[in-house]
Formats: structure tokens, C-alpha cells, sequence
């Protein structure tokens, strides 16, 4: 993408108005004509967060409202994906950031490239003229993404799950998949770790329903009820109305009456993609068993768009392939309708066909987060048939305009469709409860005022990411720079650190260098004295809590202010003062934003519990572990990474001029993303081999200076643009 699609930022009328970004990573986005159900990943959460940017934009609340997504430069989607700007109404935008991949990927296969698109949004939201207000997340990629930058960048962080990965490996473990299958197909791991970190530092969890938070985020281990919200999502009443009467003559009746035999009958109508966890075959096994359903209704099935089921991906061939062959098997043919393709605007029509001919809309769907088909039948007034699990159960207490239905008991499924269809009386009073549900508890102007009066009080936290005044930047012709650990990376060989000093020096007309230490600023500071380490132009220190500038070691002033957000080091220490093994280092060892502790590992437990007795206790920070025998508790806000990014920012060299050396755990968030990395070889790196598949990160094969000196050479370093 350009490196600002929008142009010149618009002129801020009223700086009280809120700029809010909302971010929904995977699946294809676009203002109109979505391909709801195209695939796995294009489905109602597409269509939420396009309406909630409309909704929060025709806000007065709300000035400016940007959607962030993936750009997708690739033949085999449509070219809208490519657009860096789309504009949604008047003051939404979907803005689509690369992440470093052209291809079209699904969102389990995301995960490795999110740190880039991190690095890409904030190369972006700097040539904006103000940051934005809030940030609000959509599922757990775009949750791994909103942490980084709220940390980054000082700005609250919403989030919304729509669904979790715990319940789907629930879910996934009944069918009988084996925990490695799961793993490899869904990487599931890491997305249940996403979600915790979310819950972790979100400011606000906002859900649909209240079996979201009773049933599914309680599954969490940080879970923090006083954080969630309920504010059900609206629908489009321009959109979803009941019918007319000249449904009859329409493109979308066209589609599905030229496979029925009395095409006038009732419908029995479920749309959903293709997803095995939608249970469409179920329908139709309990149709197909059901004499008296098939004299009473014609079976309408809305499952996406195909061309060739072969070239589908593996889940959604499944599930077609054994709709027809369930089809086929109880002999449904002219009493089903299964149509190839249908657009958008074909779905209002869908839902208005059957409530003309007194039909139900039924959601048989193993799970349903919340279930948004249901308020679009119910603002048309269809009478609606839906499983008892997830968010159907607070739409039915609202409306009263239908059933729950245990979604694997065929007869209770058969019972409660025929006791709709065949009574007229309880069919009106049904249609009209729906109606009126819907316009007093779903409509988008109150969801976006509830909306609004939820996340304004958290406004107003931000720290902006400043550049450094003009008199401070010395350094304007530098177009590049170097970032090291001390410990594992310039001390150990003194050859070899000799002779990265003579590289360096040569090139320190167009290089800034930087070292990031877990050490105090006086530790650091004696090293890099007594093994003749040239004075870096920006000095880390502390794991990252304390950044200085230049020979004079200028302190950032607005670091401290930045990471200070939610630490509490006394009510830290008081948690942990009773854990076994744990025991506080010297004075001389900590600071104001770093505990240190020695670990015995032999008596103390996991560090994984530590960290999650903290975050129980609402401690949300970042937990060091390294040699083995040391834990440095800092601040959320405050790590290597996120300290360089800010230097970064500061002094003006963008992140793929950087190249980031580590050899130890505390180095990895450095390298991610984009900056060039580079592991070097020592008894520690095996601490970072889960990063040996990311491109842009380089594993040396020599140790200390000599390995970075090598990933110089493998970089071209000094000599690429």
C-alpha cells in the first residue's frame, strides 16, 4: 500500500469527537457486496464490524471511525481487496494494511506475519494528524494485534471475541478430532494464548449476550467479569422489513422456486456458509424424516456461493457434498432448494419470501455467539426456530418470537417446526412480537449510543507518540540502525567485538546504534565502559523501562508517564511475597518499573502460574524468565520491542532499516515484526527457536559480535536501501 492512502489528514473540527479505530483481520472486507459465506472466515463478523463503522459514524459521539484489515493483493479474490481506501459512508473508512503476504491466507495461517502488520498500522497512524481515541478489536488475531499497539502507543484497547478458542476446542475435541489434529489445522494454541493476553489488557470486553461471559470468556484464566459489557448489535431496518407482496416477482424467489415442486408453500429457511458447526445436515436429516414437515413446508437451504465444490476448501466441500447426498438419500428433490449463488441483496428478499408464505427461519447451528440472522428474520417477521446454545437465548427472552431447540435432538427440532407452521394464531403473534423486539432492543443508532456511553470514560488515557523535539534529533542523516543485547551479544568474545567496534565506526555517519540490556542504567553503563563499547546513541535499559539518548544520556521523559499506566509494584510484591523459590534480588537490582526475583526452580512454581496469579489479581504485566533462575517483573507497557519501536518513532528510521540482535528470551519481541533480526549463537538461543520460520529473522551460526557481524554480511546491511 502507498504510505498514506488517504492523503493529507482532515482537518479536526472538534477534538472532543472521537476518532475510533476498529480492527477485523481476516476474511475478505469490503463496503458493499459482501461475500458472506464465501469461505470460513467471511461471515457475520464481516458484516458487524462494517455495520458498527456506519453506525459509530452516523454518530455525532463519533467523528472519525477507520476499519483496519488485511490487503489482499492476490487474482484469487477480488481486486476491492487491494484498495488501500474504501470508503464506507460519510466519515468510515476501511483502510487495509499489508502484512507482508499478498495470498489470500485463512486466519490460522496469520498468525506469523500480525507482528508486520503491527509495525505497518503504526507507520500508517503517524502520518495521521491525531491518533486515534480508542481501539477496539475484533477476534483474537485482531486482539493480538490491538494489544501491541495500545501498549505502543498509550491508546485504550476494546475488544469483542464473537467466538473463543477454547470453546471451539471443546467443541472440536466432542467430534473426536485428537488434540495434534486441532493443533494442526487450527493452531489453536495460539490462538487461545491471543485471547488470554487480550483479556488480559483490554480496557473493555464487549459482548453480545450474557452467555458469552457466563459460559465462554469464565473459561478464562483472566478472565475480569467487571470488564464486560453487553451491548447487542444492531441491524439494518433500511434493509430487513417485512414483505411487500411483490416478493413473488423477484430474482431471489426466481432462485429457489425453479428447484421446488409447489414453490408457493411455506419455507423452512436457514442460511448460513457452509460450516460444519452450522448443522445443516441435521435439518435435513430431520426433514427428510419428517412426512408431516414435508407436507407442510418446502426446505429452503442458503449456504454461500459455489462454482466447483472440488475446488472448495475441505470443511465447506464436506458439508455440501453431504447436503446433496442427504438430498439424494431421503429423495427430497422439489421439495428442497439449495441455490449456487445469490448476492447480498438476494438475503433481505430470502427472509421476506418466507414470512409472505407463513413460513419459519430456523438455526439449527451447534454454537451460536450470538446469532445475527435471527434479528434480521425477526426484523422482516418470520418467526424463528434456534438452537439453545449461545446468544439465540437472549434474542427469544427479547422478542418472544419463536423456540429454543436442543440442536442434536431431531425430534424436539421436528416438534418445534411443526407446532409454528401448523398453527396461524401463534404464527401472527409470533411475527409481530419479532417486529417489535426488534425495533426496541436491535436497532444500530442504540447500539451505537450504548456504545458510546461505555467507552467514553475510558477517553482521554492517551499518550501520543511523539517525535522528538527538533533540537534533540542530531542524528537527521541517519538512515538505519543497529540494536543489541549486552549480555550474550557484545560481551563474550573480545575479538570478535573488536572488530564489530572497527564496522561500526565506519559506518556511524548514517547508523544510530542502540543496545537494549535488561540491566540497570549504572550496570549498563560500567560494561560498556570497561569492554570499550563505543557510547550507544540510545541507551535501553531495565528490560526496557528506561530509555536515554546521546553521550549526555538524555532520559525520555515521556517514557516513564507511558509505561506507568496500570503498574503497581507494591500490590506485585505482596502478591508474590509468599510463592516458594521466589526471592528478591538486591536493591541494587531493581527499579522503579522493574522487581527482580531469583527463581529456584526446584521449589517454585511453573512461571506460567506465576503469571497467571497475577493477572487473577488483576496485575497485568510483563514477566521475564531467563538462565534459567532469574524473573524480572516490569510494567504491560514496557519491554525491548516495545521500547525500540518507541525510540523508532522518535528519531525517524523506519522499522525495516533496523536490525535487531538478540541471543536470549527478553531479545524476542525486538525482532519481530519489521525489523531485521538476528539470533546469534549461544547456550540461550534455544529460547527463541520458535522463531527459526519467520522470515526477516536470521539465525547465526557464530556466537556473540562475530554473529552479528554475519547477519550484516547475509543483510547487505550497509549498503540496501
Amino acid at each position: 500500500m502507498s504510505d498514506n492512502p488517504r492523503g493529507p489528514a482532515k482537518e479536526t473540527t472538534n477534538r472532543h469527537s472521537l476518532y475510533v479505530l476498529l480492527i477485523s483481520i481476516h476474511g475478505l472486507i469490503r463496503a458493499n457486496d459482501l461475500e458472506l459465506g464465501r469461505d470460513a472466515d467471511t461471515g457475520g463478523q464481516t458484516k458487524y464490524v462494517v455495520e458498527l463503522a456506519t453506525a459509530l459514524a452516523e454518530n455525532a459521539g463519533a467523528e472519525r471511525v477507520e476499519l483496519l484489515t488485511i490487503e489482499n493483493i492476490d487474482p484469487a479474490v477480488s481486486a476491492d481487496y487491494a484498495e488501500s481506501v474504501e470508503p464506507i459512508c460519510d466519515g468510515a473508512d476501511i483502510i487495509r494494511i499489508s502484512c507482508g503476504v499478498d495470498e489470500y491466507l485463512p486466519k490460522e495461517a496469520l498468525w506469523d506475519h500480525l507482528d508486520r502488520f503491527v509495525d505497518n498500522t503504526i507507520k500508517y497512524l503517524k502520518q495521521q494528524e491525531r491518533m486515534p481515541d480508542l481501539i477496539h478489536s475484533h477476534y483474537a488475531d485482531a486482539g493480538y494485534v490491538g494489544c501491541r499497539l495500545s501498549h505502543l502507543l498509550g491508546i485504550p484497547l476494546i475488544h469483542t471475541g464473537h467466538s473463543l478458542g477454547r470453546s471451539k476446542r471443546r467443541r472440536l475435541l466432542s467430534a473426536g478430532l485428537t488434540p495434534d489434529e486441532i493443533e494442526k489445522r487450527y493452531n489453536i494454541s495460539r490462538r487461545i494464548e491471543a485471547e488470554e493476553e487480550t483479556l488480559g489488557v483490554a480496557d473493555l470486553v464487549m459482548t453480545s449476550t450474557h452467555q458469552e461471559i457466563e459460559e465462554q470468556y469464565g473459561a478464562y484464566e483472566y478472565y475480569h467479569p467487571d470488564k464486560m459489557r453487553v451491548i447487542p448489535p444492531g441491524t439494518d431496518l433500511n434493509r430487513f422489513y417485512p414483505p411487500m407482496g411483490e416478493e413473488w416477482d423477484s430474482e431471489a424467489y426466481q432462485l429457489v422456486a425453479k428447484f421446488l415442486e409447489y414453490p408457493i408453500k411455506p419455507m423452512i429457511l436457514a442460511l448460513s456458509r457452509p460450516d460444519k458447526r452450522k448443522n445443516i445436515s441435521t435439518l435435513i436429516e430431520v426433514y427428510g424424516e419428517s412426512k408431516t414437515l414435508q407436507s407442510l413446508a418446502n426446505l429452503i437451504i442458503i449456504v454461500g456461493n459455489r462454482d466447483d465444490i472440488n475446488e472448495m476448501e475441505e470443511g465447506s466441500q464436506e458439508v455440501l457434498k453431504s447436503l446433496l447426498l442427504d438430498i439424494d438419500r431421503y429423495d427430497l428433490y422439489g421439495k428442497v432448494a439449495y441455490p449456487k449463488y445469490h448476492s447480498s441483496e438476494h438475503v433481505p428478499v430470502f427472509y421476506r419470501l418466507a414470512a409472505l408464505s407463513n413460513g419459519v427461519f430456523i438455526n439449527p447451528a451447534l454454537t451460536e455467539p450470538f446469532g445475527l440472522t435471527l434479528i434480521e428474520a425477526a426484523a422482516t417477521g418470520v418467526p424463528i426456530v434456534a438452537t439453545e446454545d449461545g446468544g439465540p437465548r437472549d434474542i427469544l427472552e427479547n422478542c418472544k418470537n419463536g423456540f429454543l431447540v436442543d440442536p442434536l435432538d431431531h425430534q424436539d427440532i421436528e416438534s418445534k417446526l411443526i407446532e409454528i407452521l401448523d398453527n396461524k394464531e401463534q404464527w401472527d403473534a409470533m411475527s409481530v412480537n419479532g417486529l417489535v423486539g426488534v425495533h426496541k432492543q436491535y436497532r444500530w443508532d442504540a447500539h451505537a449510543d450504548g456504545y458510546l456511553r461505555e467507552v467514553t470514560p475510558l477517553i482521554g488515557r492517551t499518550v501520543q507518540l511523539e517525535k522528538l523535539p527538533l533540537q534533540r534529533r542530531k542524528q537527521l542523516y541517519h538512515d538505519r540502525a543497529i540494536f543489541s543485547d549486552l549480555d550474550n551479544n557484545l560481551i563474550g568474545d573480545k575479538a570478535s567485538l573488536a572488530e564489530f567496534v572497527k564496522v561500526l565506526q565506519k559506518n556511524r555517519k548514517h547508523t544510530t546504534f542502540g543496545i537494549a540490556t535488561g540491566r540497570r542504567l549504572d550496570s549498563a553503563l560500567r560494561l560498556i565502559k570497561q569492554y570499550d563499547i563505543p557510547r550507544p546513541d540510545i541507551l535501553i535499559t531495565s528490560l526496557g523501562t528506561g530509555i536515554y539518548y546521546g553521550n549526555d544520556l538524555d532520559k525520555d521523559q515521556l517514557w516513564p508517564d507511558h509505561i506507568e499506566h496500570g503498574w503497581n509494584p507494591k500490590k506485585i510484591r505482596k502478591i508474590l511475597s509468599t510463592i516458594p523459590g521466589l526471592a528478591l534480588q538486591p536493591k541494587s537490582e531493581q527499579s522503579d518499573f522493574k522487581i527482580s526475583y531469583y527463581y529456584d526452580e526446584k521449589i517454585s512454581p511453573d512461571v506460567a502460574d506465576i503469571i497467571k496469579l497475577l493477572l487473577n489479581h488483576e496485575q497485568t504485566v510483563n514477566v521475564n524468565f531467563a538462565f534459567g533462575q532469574y524473573v524480572d517483573i516490569v510494567p504491560m507497557r514496557a519491554s525491548k520491542g516495545f521500547a525500540l519501536r518507541w525510540c523508532a518513532g522518535r528519531v525517524g528510521i523506519a522499522l525495516d532499516n533496523i536490525l535487531a540482535c538478540g541471543g536470549s528470551g527478553s531479545d524476542e519481541d525486538m525482532m519481530r515484526g519489521n525489523t531485521l533480526g538476528v539470533v546469534v549463537a549461544n547456550r540461550h538461543d534455544e529460547e527463541l527457536s520458535e522463531l527459526s520460520d519467520i522470515d526477516r529473522i536470521y539465525f547465526a551460526e557464530t556466537s556473540y559480535s562475530a554473529g552479528i557481524l554475519e547477519a550484516i554480511d547475509y543483510y547487505n546491511f550497509f549498503e540496501s536501501d
